[in-house]
C-alpha cells in the first residue's frame, strides 16, 4: 500500500481490536482516517495497541481521531484526566482572565499530550460555538457566550494542543449555538442573514489569523445564505471558509450519519455534494453500511491538496505516557485541574441572601 492517498472518508472500527473487516475497510483508497469511540477503549495499553494496529495497516499511516472535548464528550476515561467542560474554563477567565486563559492553554496540553502519548492525532477541538443559552447539545461545551472571550480562549486552548504536538481543529462552523434543534436528530435552521454572523465568526477569524490547522463545517441551514446546509454547501465553504476567511486548512464535515445531513439525499449524494462543496474529509460514524455503500458507489478523485491538508493534521512526536505522567508539565496540569475541579467559590452579598 505504499505511496498510496490518503482519501476523504473518515470511518469507525467495531471494537478494542481490529476485525479482518476493519482491515479491509481501512485498506480501502477512499479512507484516509478513522474515529475512535468509548467503544473502542478499555485500557491505556489496550488503546495504545490498537492506534499502532491501525497506523501500521497503510503507508502513508491513516490519521486516527477521537472527540476528546472535556465534560460530558470524552471518550476516553479510565487512566485519563477528567477534563473539564469549557465552560468551565470560561468560568474561571470572568474571574481571572489571565487564569482563565492560562488554564486554556494547560486543558488543551493536556487533552493533547495524553492522546498523544497512545499515538492518536487529532481530537476534534476546541468548540468555538457560542453559548446562546438555547442549544442543549453545545450547552456548556461553550467556552462563553462573548465572541471575544470565546476567541481568546479557544487561541490558548489552540496553542496548549500545539505545544503537546496535535493540530486543532474549530467546530461547529459557521456557529451551532444559536439554534435549539440537535443536528444529530434533525436539521436545525438558523434564519439569520450573513450580515448577522459576525459574532458566531469572530473566532475562526481570530484563529485563522493565527493558522489554524482545521475546521469542522456544522449540518446547520442557514436559508438566508445557501439553500443547503453548511457542511454541502459551496457558497459557505468554498466562498465563505475559503474565500472570504482565507482558511487554508483541512475541512471536515459534522459526521455524515447524521440527522442534520439525511435530508439531503442518500449517503453518496451527501458524500458527493459535500466533496463538490470543497470537503476534504467525511466522517461516517456508526453506520458500516454506509461506509460499504460509499467504498462501492462513491466517485471522486482524490486531490493531492486534500492528501496534503490531511497528512497536516498527523500528530508530532510526542512522549509516551510512562514518560509524560513522570513529567514536571503534567504535574503541573493536575495541580491546575484539582483546583478547577473543586466548587468555584461564590461572594454572597445582602441581595443573595
Amino acid at each position: 500500500m505504499d505511496g498510496v492517498t490518503l482519501g476523504p472518508l473518515m470511518v469507525d472500527v467495531a471494537g478494542l481490536e481490529l476485525t479482518p473487516e476493519d482491515r479491509d475497510v481501512l485498506r480501502h483508497p477512499l479512507v484516509g482516517s478513522v474515529i475512535l469511540f468509548t467503544r473502542n477503549y478499555q485500557s491505556a495499553e489496550q488503546l495504545r495497541k490498537l492506534v499502532a494496529d491501525i497506523h501500521s495497516v497503510r503507508s502513508p499511516a491513516l490519521i486516527v481521531a477521537v472527540d476528546q472535548e472535556g465534560g460530558r464528550v470524552q471518550r476516553f476515561r479510565p487512566e485519563f484526566s477528567k477534563l473539564p467542560p469549557p465552560r468551565r474554563i470560561g468560568h474561571e477567565f470572568d474571574l481571572d482572565p489571565k487564569q482563565g486563559l492560562a488554564l486554556a492553554r494547560s486543558m488543551g496540553w493536556l487533552m493533547a499530550a495524553e492522546l498523544r502519548a497512545h499515538g492518536v492525532d487529532l481530537s476534534f477541538a476546541p468548540c468555538v460555538d457560542l453559548d446562546y443559552g438555547v442549544s442543549e447539545v453545545i450547552g456548556d461545551r461553550a467556552f462563553h457566550a462573548r465572541p471575544e472571550a470565546v476567541a481568546q480562549l479557544a487561541l490558548a486552548y489552540l496553542q496548549g494542543m500545539k505545544d503537546a504536538g496535535m493540530a486543532a481543529t474549530a467546530k461547529h462552523f459557521p456557529g451551532h449555538g444559536a439554534v435549539v434543534a440537535d443536528s444529530h436528530q434533525s436539521l436545525p435552521v438558523d434564519r439569520r442573514a450573513w450580515n448577522e454572523l459576525g459574532d458566531d465568526l469572530l473566532p475562526y477569524r481570530r484563529l485563522i489569523a493565527n493558522g489554524l490547522p482545521g475546521v469542522m463545517v456544522a449540518h446547520v441551514l442557514f436559508p438566508a445564505v445557501a439553500p443547503e446546509p453548511a457542511s454541502l454547501s459551496r457558497r459557505w465553504i468554498q466562498n465563505a471558509l475559503r474565500e472570504e476567511l482565507r482558511f487554508e486548512g483541512a475541512i471536515f464535515t459534522d459526521d455524515l450519519s447524521m440527522g442534520g445531513a439525511k435530508e439531503f439525499g442518500d449517503v453518496v449524494a451527501r458524500a458527493t455534494a459535500a466533496l463538490r462543496a470543497g470537503c476534504d474529509v467525511l466522517p461516517v460514524c456508526n453506520d458500516r453500511a454506509s461506509v460499504v455503500t460509499l467504498l462501492d458507489e462513491l466517485e471522486w478523485e482524490i486531490e493531492p491538496s486534500a492528501h496534503l491538508r490531511l497528512v497536516r493534521m498527523r500528530g508530532k512526536s510526542a512522549p509516551e505516557r510512562d514518560e509524560l505522567l513522570a513529567g514536571d508539565a503534567w504535574r503541573a496540569s493536575q495541580d491546575l485541574l484539582a483546583r478547577t475541579s473543586a466548587a468555584p467559590q461564590l461572594s454572597l452579598t445582602a441581595g443573595n441572601a
